[in-house]
């Protein structure tokens, strides 16, 4: 599938801002049964500099300046993108999810694929001893690693419910534990967590999903939205496998993939710093149109 992606990011400020600092990560990446066709970046108002560097994880990270006074700040991403990835079956056979815990302490790489590398706490993503009890209950003893996946996304899809209201970004992790409420983010990160305090790698990661109106409806422009799901290392043989525990999915042809991390904080799309403003305005509006 080939898909062509458009990324809005508009800000709007109460008073004139004299100096921006940003860091964008928008590019999709390759890999994966993912391969980057093609991708541009507008801004205005036009910045002073601008800078690209691939980051540890391997994503194209630009550092952007803007140094002239200005109210609105828009960000305009267009990508076109090709998909082929088949998941493996919801039951199929795998290793146990103790020998992949104990092979990925053993990892002497410290590379960004390395499995050693998202056995650990986070800036986002702490080790809580309630949630690491809550994920066991999916890994029995000599269970396959896939099987506990599968069941720990399907209970998190029907035990938390999908609330945008309920959390904002800096919401700790134990407080969207407790409440059961959130967004796909929040769910991310519980899975990643739970994951994490039974010792095995788990990865964070940004893209986007086709979303397919109802059956009569028109789509709405800019309706889409990022998505984020989870990524675990499975074992040589299988690799890092994509579960999505928003909508209960193995990742198929329907995500595409932006940016990988350990948390939200390793992948944000837009961030940095103001000079001036107090207070703005975010906007985002994302298409993801399928081409062929």
């Amino acid at each position: 599938m080939i898909y062509d992606i458009r990324h809005v990011t508009t800000y709007e400020y109460e008073s004139p801002v004299s100096f921006a600092r940003c860091t964008l990560r928008l590019e999709p990446r390759s890999g994966g049964g993912q391969e980057l066709i093609s991708h541009k970046v507008e801004i205005r108002p036009r910045p002073s500099e601008r800078n690209v560097r691939r980051d540890f994880f391997g994503t194209l990270t630009e550092s952007i300046v803007i140094e002239a006074a200005h109210r609105n700040l828009r960000i305009d991403s267009r990508s076109r993108v090709s998909v082929s990835r088949k998941p493996p079956a919801r039951d199929a056979v795998s290793p146990s999810w103790e020998s992949i815990r104990d092979v990925a302490f053993e990892a002497t790489s410290l590379g960004p694929s390395s499995p050693v590398g998202y056995v650990f706490a986070s800036p986002l993503v702490p080790v809580l001893r309630p949630v690491s009890a809550y994920a066991a209950m999916s890994f029995a003893p000599g269970a396959g690693i896939l099987k506990g996946a599968v069941d720990l996304m399907h209970r998190i899809r029907t035990e938390f419910r999908y609330d945008p209201k309920a959390t904002v970004i800096s919401t700790p992790l134990d407080e969207v534990f407790d409440k059961r409420h959130g967004v796909c983010q929040d769910f991310a990160h519980v899975m990643i967590a739970g994951l994490r305090g039974l010792g095995l790698p788990a990865a964070y990661v940004s893209g986007y999903l086709r979303t397919i109106p109802p059956a009569g409806q028109p789509r709405l422009q800019g309706a889409d939205a990022t998505h984020a799901w989870v990524s675990l290392w499975c074992g040589a043989e299988l690799g890092w496998v994509d579960f999505d525990p928003t909508n209960d999915l193995l990742i198929g042809n329907d995500h595409i993939v932006l940016a990988v991390g350990r948390d939200f904080s390793d992948v944000s799309p837009v961030d940095g710093i103001i000079v001036g403003s107090p207070k703005q305005k975010l906007g985002v509006a994302v298409d993801v149109l399928l081409v062929e």
